[in-house]
Order: C-alpha cells, then structure tokens, then sequence
C-alpha cells in the first residue's frame, strides 16, 4: 500500500506572492479562469487539510456562511495549544513526528493549504510531496511571499501543466 502523500495547491501571483501585506485575495479573483480552475478534481483527491491558524483566522473571517473544508478531517497547527472545535482540531505539537505518523494512515492525501510560515517548515523538513502551483497573470509587487528565504533547497521534477483560461497551472513532483 502506498504512504499519503503531502500535497500543496495554492495559487500565487506572477511575483511568486500568495496574498498582499494586507491579506487581500482580490487580485487573485480579479483574474477569469475556467470553470474552478481544476480545484474540485484537486479536491476529490484529498481527505485531510493542513494550514496554519493565521490562515483558519483569515477562513473564518473571510468566508461566508459554511466552513469550506466540512467534509474534510482539518487540522490547524498552532504555537499555542486551543480547544478542537467544531470544524478543526488544533495541532501544538511537532509537525515532523505528527505529519509522518498521519501519512502512514489510511486515507487520500493530505492537502497543505497554508499559509508562508507552515509551508516554510513544510518545505524545510521536505514533508511536502507535490506542489500545484497555478499563477495567476498578475504582479503585485509586495505582500505574502509563496517560498520564504531559507537554508532548504528542494529539487523537482515538472510533471504536468495545464491553463485554466488565464491561469497556468504547474504541477511538480519532489524528488526524495
């Protein structure tokens, strides 16, 4: 049986930034794509999501009505410990030791939605099998960088691209 694997899909801007200093999406949805710009098939192959409690905060403020990842078993990594509720389970433990004993579970693969500092470990530790990385044809100049400046270097190989209308998605494979 083969191990889960760690999935990022996230969007960014052609600049390689992923929101504004303010947290703003709008450039992102000010770009027409097709369809859902492939995030439903993405979807069907995940149970679980891994994102920082920066980002559950921006989800919970920023999105109306329902919480989105319902259907998923969703855990919010946080320095802090906090109380499960009814959408999450909060994580304050070390992210290498729980993510390499979730991965060998049962299950579809586990999307790592974000934000810069979770991915940073993420990428640091290499705990992150596969990236989809759609650009949007945007530059804004500041903000949210996707890949934060580190010690790590990752090498991929480039397994698929597809366009979504104005946006181009990359899809890569981490080479262990």
């Amino acid at each position: 049986m083969s191990q889960r694997k760690v999935v990022l899909f996230i969007a960014q801007s052609l600049d390689g930034y992923i929101a504004t200093k303010e947290d703003s999406l709008d450039w992102l949805f000010k770009v027409e794509g097709e369809g859902d710009n492939g995030y439903s098939e993405f979807l069907a192959t995940i149970d679980t999501i891994f994102m920082g409690k920066r980002t559950y905060d921006w989800i919970v403020e920023e999105v109306k009505g329902d919480f989105p990842y319902k259907e998923q078993q969703c855990y919010v990594f946080s320095r802090k410990p906090l109380e499960k509720d009814e959408n999450v389970t909060f994580i304050n433990e070390e992210i290498v030791e729980f993510t390499s004993k979730l991965k060998k579970e049962k299950g579809k693969d586990i999307w790592m939605v974000g934000g810069g500092d979770l991915l940073y470990t993420f990428m640091k530790e290499k705990l992150v099998d596969e990236l989809y990385l759609t650009i949007a044809p945007s530059i804004i100049g500041e903000g949210i960088p996707l890949f934060k400046e580190g010690d790590f270097q990752l090498d991929l190989t480039l397994v698929g691209i597809r366009t979504f209308n104005q946006f181009v998605e990359l899809h890569y494979v981490v080479k262990k």
